[in-house]
């Protein structure tokens, strides 16, 4: 299995309402790619998280194998859902790893 993690916090200039609904929208949108993409495990995007974190979004998922992870990020869906991502968050970090069971 291989886990994908990714942290963002929201663009300091949204108001607190933009704050939210960003975080709303990129949960639908991004949730929704594990339907269409084969090779997801599983896939959860966590809007709510505790203050003493330092990030506004996780993004944590699983998938079958490296190359299903390459296949989710190229896929339609994940480019368009990211592409709005991009536009409301900053300071992206990932980290992938791979759990040999």
């Amino acid at each position: 299995m291989v886990h994908h993690i990714v942290l963002w916090n929201l663009k300091d200039e949204l108001s607190e309402t933009e704050k939210k609904e960003a975080a709303l929208r990129i949960k639908k949108e991004l949730e929704a790619v594990k339907e269409q993409v084969d090779g997801v495990v599983s896939l959860k995007v966590v809007i709510d998280g505790l203050s003493s974190g330092n990030r506004d979004i996780a993004l944590i998922s699983v998938f079958e194998n490296e190359e299903a992870l390459k296949a989710y990020q190229v896929s339609p869906a994940h480019v368009k859902a990211g592409g709005y991502v991009g536009t409301v968050t900053v300071n992206r970090t990932c980290f992938d790893y791979e759990d040999i069971q």
